[in-house]
């Protein structure tokens, strides 16, 4: 079994001094350390009625882009809430709990946060050079009958997924980004929609590998739409669990422990439909059924925003503090060229 890892926010590369350019002034105090007022209510009224009209304005542009998702996510609460009701993981926890408008301002933005996580798939999904591998593999693939085919595939794209969630939650900088979706301290049916656009790249490997290996778009499209639904499914209020199965496939009492902030229960059960790698790797968490346990505690240890654009930029915090490079082409493709051997090593070191 690995020792649990206690993850925390990792820095960007500490910022160089611009040659000769001032050094920026301090901050300023805050109103609570100077004893300043706090604005006054009108103004945060005004402030608050500006966030909601943007918040409308994006949610239009995101039914202008693709109206499904609302069919989508109205089809889920019909679907889902019912067993959570019924089938209460956490009895006391209300259908209006702490921060389900953030969660659900994540699910119809949808559409419109895709633009960009689509692109940095693509972007990271050819930079990651797990496509390398599998052009190694593509005479193998080839000669794999036609029949077999979608569960070789499937078993090859469940085992990238689980080494790329790992990566996302032991490599500091992808931690950054992943860290937004392990932020609810509350588990149920839209809480699993609460994901960075830049966090989807977590498939990205796994769907390049399969490119790279010869199988087609269209089969690897579908593994990633099958992860997708099936992750927010797991992530549902419900206490259903498969008990002598729980070690053959995964199911929501094993994706709620890897949501755990719970000492012992940190650091596991990454996989996505299958245990199996959990196992092999020694990441499975699963309390035995005599000890009728169940997980309790949800969140991570960092404070996060609790808004939907505060949880958007909170992974870029820092990168203010290098926008200077850019006068600096050099130091700028030396700072890059450090923070990618950085970040390589990170996964070098999670790998081992």
């Amino acid at each position: 079994m690995t020792t649990p890892i206690a993850f925390a926010p990792a820095p960007f590369p500490p910022p160089l001094t611009p040659p000769s350019s001032p050094q920026p002034p301090p901050p300023l105090a805050s109103s609570e350390s100077t004893g300043a007022p706090a604005p006054p209510p009108r103004r945060q009224r005004r402030a608050k009625l500006t966030r909601l009209a943007l918040l409308a304005g994006a949610v239009g542009v995101a039914f202008a882009l693709d109206s499904s998702i609302f069919a989508a996510v109205i089809g889920l609460f019909v679907l889902v809430v019912p067993f959570e009701k019924l089938y209460p993981r956490h009895r006391d926890q209300r259908l209006r709990r702490p921060m389900v408008g953030t969660d659900i301002s994540f699910a119809l933005l949808g559409p419109l946060l895709n633009i960009a996580g689509i692109t940095a798939l693509i972007v990271i999904g050819g930079l990651s050079l797990f496509w390398l591998p599998g052009l190694a593999l593509q005479p193998l693939v080839n000669a794999i009958p036609a029949p077999a085919l979608p569960v070789v595939g499937f078993l090859l794209f469940d085992f990238t997924a689980y080494w790329t969630h790992r990566f996302a939650h032991e490599v500091p900088f992808m931690w950054r980004f992943h860290s937004v979706h392990h932020s609810p301290e509350h588990m149920d049916w839209v809480s699993g929609f609460r994901v960075h656009p830049f966090d989807g790249v977590v498939i990205a490997p796994a769907f390049f590998f399969l490119l790279g290996a010869g199988f087609g778009a269209e089969l690897a499209g579908v593994f990633a739409i099958f992860q997708i639904v099936l992750g927010l499914f797991f992530h549902a209020n419900v206490r259903v669990r498969w008990r002598i199965l729980d070690r053959v496939a995964a199911n929501p009492e094993f994706h709620h422990w890897h949501h755990s902030s719970e000492d012992d229960a940190v650091g596991h059960n990454y996989g996505a439909a299958l245990p199996w790698w959990d196992l092999i790797f020694g990441t499975f968490f699963m309390p035995e059924r005599a000890a009728n346990r169940r997980p309790a505690r949800y969140g991570v240890s960092e404070p996060l925003p609790p808004n939907l654009l505060g949880q958007l930029t909170y992974p870029c915090r820092g990168v203010r503090a290098h926008l200077w490079l850019w006068r600096h082409p050099v130091l700028l493709v030396r700072t890059v060229a450090v923070a990618t051997c950085n970040l390589f090593v990170d996964i070098r070191r999670s790998a081992l």
